[in-house]
């Protein structure tokens, strides 16, 4: 029978957020098109995550399990990837469009001579349907070939829930001897705040912070919500903040139950990584910024008065 493979998305034994998202997505494909809904996880040692997947609803679940697959590679991962959609004689194969799934999902779809549509948001059986100029613009796209490739863009579809069930898990072996790259040493970012493409709470700046030195105040507030902070491209851009904390169309795509933005115009560059979240609360100077446009709730004022007012008023309440 045909299916839909979903490829999981993890990190240190944890399954990312945006995979739920994803899966949720796969299950509509899967009922429009009458196929069975497959999961793929891959990495080395992966039972916790096959496990945590189990009780989503899919009919298989794919272990590519290896050492060769510990850390992650564009080359071996999608050449995993594509194994994984073989076995399951996938006739869809998505990955949510995080950092991974779109340096991977190319060469996943070069593999299986396959059509590829990025930052997917729909599909109605036959066409599928994505943004363009920022969301501006939608396109409907057409994939002729047998097989199609997707990233999702996860922050249009609702986390999946538990279905309950015991799906089974089956082994996927991939021949990885001809790789010709490999990781030689990791450096990642510490931080004790969340990701912001994981947290319940995202507070971001921009400009009107005016130096790296007053992102002090976004953290402040995002440590006493137990969230993120965030920042516009413009202030990543002028060092004030590092690069992985950039949201937006060229950066990361959030969806939180909350965002505060703190000091930025909310260009529609922003707003595309940004628009989706559940509440939105904007606080600026000038009461003619865009961003004030799709905020539910909006402070005119001078963010460095209004932000420790509110940072305090916060902690008071909270204790």
């Amino acid at each position: 029978m045909p299916s839909v493979c979903i490829i999981a998305e993890h990190y240190k034994g944890k399954l990312r957020k945006s995979t739920l998202h994803a899966i949720s997505f796969g299950k509509q494909i899967a009922d429009k098109l009458q196929a069975e809904l497959c999961l793929a996880v891959i990495g080395h040692e992966v039972g916790s995550i096959t496990s945590d997947l189990k009780g989503y609803g899919a009919s298989r679940i794919l272990a590519v399990d290896d050492a060769g697959l510990a850390e992650y590679t564009a080359e071996a991962w999608s050449a995993a990837a594509a194994e994984a959609a073989e076995a399951c004689d996938a006739v869809v194969v998505g990955m949510s469009s995080g950092t991974t799934g779109k340096d991977m999902m190319p060469r996943v779809a070069a593999k299986l001579s396959a059509g590829m549509a990025s930052d997917v948001i729909g599909f109605d059986g036959e066409f599928f349907l994505r943004g363009m100029w920022a969301g501006n613009a939608l396109a409907t796209v057409e994939i002729t070939t047998p097989v199609r490739v997707l990233t999702i863009q996860p922050t249009a579809f609702a986390p999946a829930e538990p279905a309950g069930g015991d799906t089974p898990i089956e082994i996927v072996t991939v021949m990885l001897s001809d790789m010709r790259s490999r990781v030689v040493e990791m450096r990642e970012t510490q931080s004790v705040r969340p990701d912001p493409t994981e947290a319940r709470v995202v507070v971001s700046g921009g400009r009107g912070l005016n130096g790296r030195e007053n992102f002090a105040l976004i953290e402040a507030l995002a440590d006493l919500l137990g969230g993120a902070a965030g920042a516009t491209r413009a202030a990543v851009d002028a060092g004030w903040m590092p690069n992985d904390l950039q949201i937006g169309q060229t950066g990361k795509i959030v969806a939180p139950e909350l965002y505060v933005a703190v000091g930025l115009s909310g260009s529609i560059q922003h707003q595309a990584g940004m628009k989706n979240s559940k509440i939105i609360v904007a606080v600026n100077k000038d009461e003619e910024a865009p961003i004030f446009q799709i905020a539910d709730y909006g402070l005119v004022a001078d963010l460095f008065k209004a932000l420790p007012e509110l940072t305090a008023a916060l902690q008071k309440e909270v204790g």
